[in-house]
């Protein structure tokens, strides 16, 4: 859960069924959380700490502790935790980043027009929810737009072609009448 929640702190043992702390870090870093990690460590040797530290950990306590002290810890690690989140939307396995408007679907970029982009943040910003049509056609052009035109259907179309058909998925789901929705998988 923690690279689609904004925790403020993650704790992680290293001593975990299957995958250990350590390559869980590795991989929480890997897909860009951010998130402070303090690891819990049985081993105190001085290359397990390193080890724990280099995995992507921001400190690593070994057993015994104290409560008192590990408390201490995650309070000073959620003081330096960045207050705010890089922007980047993502709805399973499509992921946008706002900075660079780049989007991928899973490790493959997608590339995008303006429109599709702009289109694509709304509904990634309310998964789910159905977006009415005034609303995205607002989102990928300006106001002097006829709105009884075709534009919105067809930018849709090409949107479905670029993230869907590429990778055999189905995403964006036409309400009739209505608007369209970004189907949560």
């Amino acid at each position: 859960m923690a690279p689609s929640v904004a925790y403020e702190v993650v704790l992680l043992d290293t001593a975990l069924p299957g995958i250990d702390g350590l390559e869980t870090c590795r991989r929480l870093r890997a897909d860009g959380v951010l998130t402070p990690i303090a690891m819990l460590s049985v081993r105190g040797t001085v290359d397990d700490r390193i080890a724990g530290l280099d995995s992507g950990a921001d400190d690593v306590l070994t057993r015994p502790f104290q409560l008192a002290e590990m408390l201490a810890r995650l309070r000073a690690l959620a003081r330096r935790a960045p207050r705010t989140r890089p922007p980047v939307l993502r709805v399973g396995d499509l992921e946008l980043d706002l900075a660079s408007c780049e989007v991928r679907r899973g490790r493959d970029q997608v590339r995008l027009t303006r429109q599709e982009r702009a289109l694509l943040e709304l509904l990634m910003r309310r998964p789910g929810k159905v977006v009415p049509r005034h609303e995205l056609l607002d989102a990928g052009w300006d106001s002097s737009r006829d709105r009884r035109s075709n534009v919105l259907e067809v930018c849709i179309g090409c949107l479905r072609r670029k993230i869907d058909r590429r990778f055999d998925v189905r995403t964006i789901e036409t309400v009739r009448g209505v608007g369209y929705r970004l189907v949560v998988a």
